[in-house]
């Protein structure tokens, strides 16, 4: 029997249970009263819950977790990590599908306005305001989290699937908005 516990946090109350296991020490229970999620796991080779493409930039054994909620017309999702390369900026985004043995199965990054030019690079809408842009900078450890706020909640007939973190920082430009180099690791997430 795996114990449970509730914890409430910045976005939330979560049900958590814990069982070890070879990749997760926890499962995530989403609460259909506020659509709230949390994801913690260990980055491994793929396939599982958290993939890393990129054993440089984020080591196997590395962990990552996201928590997310939609209430009242707006979605937060937080990222955050430990064992990455330090000292570096990383780019992360919301996606539309799950973490996949090969980087691109995650798909593109869920737009709640789709651009009807794919890949998207138009910042009309690749921007933060229409996609989850979670961008972050470790510190020495290799630790680092960020959060991202967006006025919108996630369609129930189209829901994205993961948390992808790229190699770069995110670019805004026109002609390269929302780009951030190769994919270095995916986080399913049953938003």
């Amino acid at each position: 029997m795996c114990p449970r516990r509730v914890v409430a946090g910045v976005l939330g109350v979560l049900v958590l249970a814990g069982c070890a296991n070879t990749t997760s020490a926890q499962t995530a229970v989403q609460l259909p009263d506020d659509h709230s999620v949390h994801v913690s796991e260990t980055f491994a080779a793929p396939p599982g819950i958290a993939v890393t493409y990129d054993e440089e930039l984020v080591p196997a054994g590395a962990r990552g977790a996201v928590q997310a909620r939609s209430a009242d017309g707006t979605t937060t999702v937080m990222l955050a990590v430990r064992g990455l390369e330090p000292l570096r900026w990383y780019g992360a985004h919301v996606h539309t599908e799950p973490c996949g043995t090969r980087p691109e199965d995650s798909g593109p990054h869920f737009q709640f306005a789709l651009d009807p030019m794919q890949p998207s690079v138009d910042p009309t809408y690749a921007n933060p305001q229409n996609e989850i842009w979670l961008d972050f900078t470790t510190d020495e450890a290799g630790a680092g989290s960020t959060e991202s706020t967006v006025a919108w909640e996630f369609p129930d007939d189209r829901r994205p699937g993961s948390v992808v973190v790229h190699a770069m920082q995110t670019a805004s430009g026109p002609g390269e908005a929302g780009t951030a180099g190769a994919r270095a690791a995916c986080i399913t997430v049953d938003f």
